[in-house]
């Protein structure tokens, strides 16, 4: 029998209460490991986008601040010296101090980080433990900012979204690496590092995981979409304002019965003053499972990201039909056609909204696989245990032989 672990969890944000993409995935890590018996202790980065709640602090989370609001002189620092502006934001003497107070006040068997942009702590945590450390990745971080910098109309942020990209990009492939173990998300990250000088035999894929619970029988309200994601993150901003523009008037000119339901946290004001046909935006909503659950097919219009949607998982779980980008879906186990379907033109969101809406048996059947897919692939149950595994092994690998 494998002894319980003691791990030491490091996030960019609270983890809890789990209210977007990004703390949904930690938080299932905590979850997941805690019904496992194993102990996990988090410390988190905490700030004014993302502050730490009663809640956390009641669940034993403990939180440095720091002011991670972008400012001029930083900015232009960063820019002379090449250094990755997103990594310099993450650095704080109060955390570096709270990190040792921890490792010296107990010894853990792994050090879990959920994010490059803390990997300047890495030699910190090497001088004050001799646990393995294992990175998990959510993204391969550069490639949103590569690809916003593709599409930026503005010459000038262009160019400065492409230095970003350019030193983040540097910052990561060159650190990823000095992990003892990194653990990506899609497949699809896990190719990517090992193409760019991470070694194969470190990368594990385990996915973001969800536990599959029966929800209380909601019957949805006819021909309704909907979208839920959190509206700081610069990709959903760029999906809805396309999906707004230019998807929203062909699915409404071939399917006029059809109404739109946009909700997330931090939605910016000229949303949530929108007048459009058929278009509500109801901003953050209290228990986003009974949002989705209240709603029929889940309208997903990324052109930007990496790593896995978490928010698609969650819709599946309930059951619904999701209409993704290619992008959207990229990452998740899914099939075109059969627990899933994919568009990545006006045209094409429009022909499978009318599609769907016309045979309410074809869209049944699509939830139906997609909640299956979600049941057999992403069972956090599953998933926690694999990275107990995983943990385990690297204990094997790096601790010395007492006997």
């Amino acid at each position: 029998m494998q002894k319980k672990l003691n791990i030491l969890q490091l996030c960019i944000k609270p983890p809890y209460p789990p209210v977007d993409g990004g703390t949904l995935a930690m938080n299932s890590v905590t979850q997941g490991l805690g019904a496992e018996g194993h102990r996990v202790s988090v410390l988190t980065v905490y700030s004014d986008k993302h502050p730490l709640s009663p809640e956390a602090t009641d669940k034993g989370i403990k939180g440095v601040y720091i002011d991670l609001r972008p400012k001029i002189p930083g900015a232009v620092a960063a820019m002379l010296s090449g250094e990755s502006y997103h990594v310099r934001r993450y650095r704080s003497r109060n955390f570096a101090d709270t990190l040792v107070q921890t490792l010296r006040q107990e010894t853990f068997d792994i050090i879990h980080i959920e994010s490059i942009f803390l990997t300047d702590y890495l030699p910190l945590i090497r001088q004050h433990s001799n646990a393995p450390v294992v990175l998990r990745a959510h993204n391969v971080e550069h490639l949103i900012w590569q690809r916003a910098a593709s599409t930026c109309r503005n010459p000038f942020k262009r160019r400065y979204l492409k230095h970003l990209a350019l030193t983040l990009r540097a910052y990561e492939l060159s650190h990823v690496a000095e992990y003892d173990a990194v653990v990506c998300i899609t497949q699809n990250d896990a190719n990517y590092f090992a193409d760019h000088g991470c070694p194969a035999k470190k990368i594990s894929v385990i996915p973001f995981g969800i536990t599959p619970e029966p929800l209380e029988h909601i019957d949805p309200e006819p021909a309704t979409l909907f979208h839920i994601g959190s509206m700081d993150w610069a990709p959903n901003i760029e999906g809805i304002d396309w999906l707004l523009n230019q998807v929203w008037p062909a699915i409404k000119a071939a399917s006029p019965q059809a109404r739109l339901y946009i909700a997330g946290r931090h939605m910016p004001e000229r949303l949530l003053n929108l007048e459009a046909d058929g278009v509500t935006v109801v901003g953050e909503v209290a228990d986003a499972m009974y949002f989705i659950a209240s709603k029929q097919i889940n309208i997903v219009p990324l052109l930007n990201g990496s790593g896995l949607r978490v928010k698609i998982i969650e819709a599946m779980s309930a059951g619904k039909t999701v209409i993704s980008t290619t992008i959207g879906a990229q990452g998740i186990l899914c099939t075109d056609g059969v627990d899933i379907l994919i568009a990545d033109t006006p045209e094409q969101f429009a022909q499978q909204v009318k599609r769907c809406l016309d045979n309410p048996q074809f869209c049944q059947t699509i939830g139906h696989n997609a909640y299956n897919l979600v049941a057999t692939q992403y069972d956090n149950r599953q998933l926690a245990s694999r990275l107990a595994n995983l943990y385990h092994t690297l204990l094997l690998k790096t601790q010395p032989d007492t006997q």
